[in-house]
């Protein structure tokens, strides 16, 4: 194939009507100026001869060299010796025609004035390294491996979900409705793990927990809210709420989790089954704690229970959402955290008038999440293979768990307190250890951890805090790649 048919591919057809008051030769001038506009023609390759033009719209030679002429005249395109015509790509760069070919600049547009300003919130955010999977260290959190992934199950299920008794559901405009099969399962088989009971209308499906969460700040948040955050905590949790005029309270982490609030607040918003980022469980008397202030305060509180899955030592505990009197509090759970991030894939557990409220914010943004992959994930779950995924998911990452414990307690110099579960471990480094400048010399060295302090409301304060997950990383370079960790700390710590 010539360059000329390469242009053929890309540029529509040109229609000349001999039965047009306008002059043959300007409605070909003008069609060309369309399709040089529209970007139909690379400025690097000819543009195709008069006689190709000739040939191929059954226009005389002298009609097409006289569109190509008034084009050269515009700047449009320019000629170059025995080479052929190109397009002027200096002018198309800067300029636009107007229809009788008068070159004119384009002005350029003031989206400050288009684009109404959003709330400045003021907050840290996470920084992560785009291009982990080209270090040989990545610790990298809220990522998996996908060699981990049930990538044959997943196929088979996408394929069944096309087929007659389940096409409907997988292709249909739901307009706000979620796949009855999907929702029946997490009734069944899901929720009830988690210790929650519930019907097909507490529930609604989401494009992953960080739609819920917005889906839940813009129905329940407003400058006069107040919400309680755990600090540290989830980083994108508090944009949702502080983007819509929430007033953030930060409530302090500890070993034995978050620290109830003193004082009443219309939301809280918690990790308990894993706190993030530090993966510490919420014990059971502040749970009843954080339970009475609810009901005291007639206060909502948002349970994200995002890798409850995942414990290696001892028995989960259950949802906030599981014990007596839970009414005000609203589950966020995902499928995406354990299988595979880029599914998007969650669900919110709450009373059916809000359930039905955010059905129907839902509706004017996304409408539904796509039916294909509810109706994939519901025959995921019910072939069993969602469950077996879980368990040997949990196996592999119990593997790494101890793997790194093992390797932090041999390489790293001072003590670290593991938590029964999740997939990181937080690390609080000696005050003097800047963890900003460790994160950027272990870069240099291969090695990818996550800086801790953008987590805090206050991060100047909390610069010696980090993060290595271990989801991600192959079993076999964890143990290397904690010995250069502990390295870079000897000659962080040893320069200051």
């Amino acid at each position: 194939m010539d360059h000329h048919d390469d242009h053929a591919l890309l540029r529509a057809p040109i229609e000349i009507s001999p039965k047009s008051k306008e002059p043959l030769y300007r409605q070909l001038r003008r069609a060309l100026e369309h399709q040089i506009l529209s970007g139909a023609y690379s400025p690097d390759v000819a543009l195709p001869s008069s006689r190709d033009l000739s040939h191929e719209l059954g226009l005389s030679r002298n009609t097409v060299n006289a569109a190509i002429q008034e084009l050269v005249a515009t700047g449009l395109i320019e000629a170059r010796p025995r080479s052929g015509h190109f397009v002027n790509s200096k002018l198309l760069a800067d300029a636009t025609a107007d229809s009788d070919g008068t070159r004119r600049l384009n002005a350029p547009i003031d989206w400050e004035k288009k684009i109404r300003p959003v709330r400045d919130v003021h907050l840290p955010e996470i920084t992560k390294t785009k291009n982990w999977q080209t270090y040989p260290y990545p610790f990298v959190a809220g990522q998996v491996d996908p060699e981990e992934f049930p990538r044959l199950a997943w196929a088979k299920a996408l394929r069944t979900a096309m087929e007659p008794e389940h096409l409907q559901f997988s292709v249909r405009d739901a307009i706000d409705e979620d796949d009855p099969l999907l929702v029946k399962l997490l009734c069944q088989r899901v929720l009830p793990s988690r210790g929650i009971h519930v019907d097909a209308e507490n529930v609604l499906v989401t494009a992953g927990s960080q739609q819920g969460l917005d889906l839940l700040a813009q129905l329940l948040v407003g400058p006069d809210t107040t919400v309680g955050v755990e600090d540290p905590g989830y980083v994108d949790a508090k944009h949702a709420f502080a983007r819509v005029g929430g007033q953030l309270f930060p409530l302090k982490v500890d070993s034995r989790g978050m620290i109830p609030p003193p004082n009443r607040l219309d939301l809280i918003y918690v990790t308990p089954s894993h706190h993030s980022p530090t993966n510490v469980t919420l014990d059971s008397s502040r749970r009843t704690q954080l339970l009475a202030h609810m009901r005291d305060s007639d206060s909502l509180i948002i349970e994200d229970d995002y890798d409850s899955e995942f414990r290696y030592r001892g028995k989960p505990t259950p949802a906030l959402k599981a014990l007596p009197s839970s009414e005000h509090v609203i589950y966020l759970g995902s499928f995406s955290k354990f299988l595979a991030p880029g599914l998007r894939l969650g669900y919110i557990v709450a009373e059916p008038e809000l359930i039905r409220r955010m059905r129907r914010h839902r509706r004017y943004s996304i409408r539904h999440v796509p039916g294909h992959t509810q109706r994939a994930m519901a025959l995921l779950i019910e072939s069993g293979q969602y469950h077996r995924t879980i368990s040997r998911r949990r196996t592999q990452l119990r593997k790494k768990w101890e793997t790194l414990t093992s390797a932090l307690e041999k390489h790293l110099p001072w003590t670290v307190p593991f938590p029964a579960g999740g997939v990181s471990v937080w690390i609080e480094a000696p005050a003097h250890l800047d963890a900003r400048i460790l994160a950027a010399e272990c870069l240099r060295r291969g090695v990818v951890i996550e800086r801790g302090d953008p987590f805090f409301l206050s991060p100047g304060s909390h610069r010696n805090n980090f993060r290595l997950g271990f989801a991600a990383i192959d079993l076999e370079a964890i143990e290397p790649g904690v010995r250069i960790l502990a390295e870079v700390i000897d000659s962080v710590l040893g320069d200051r």
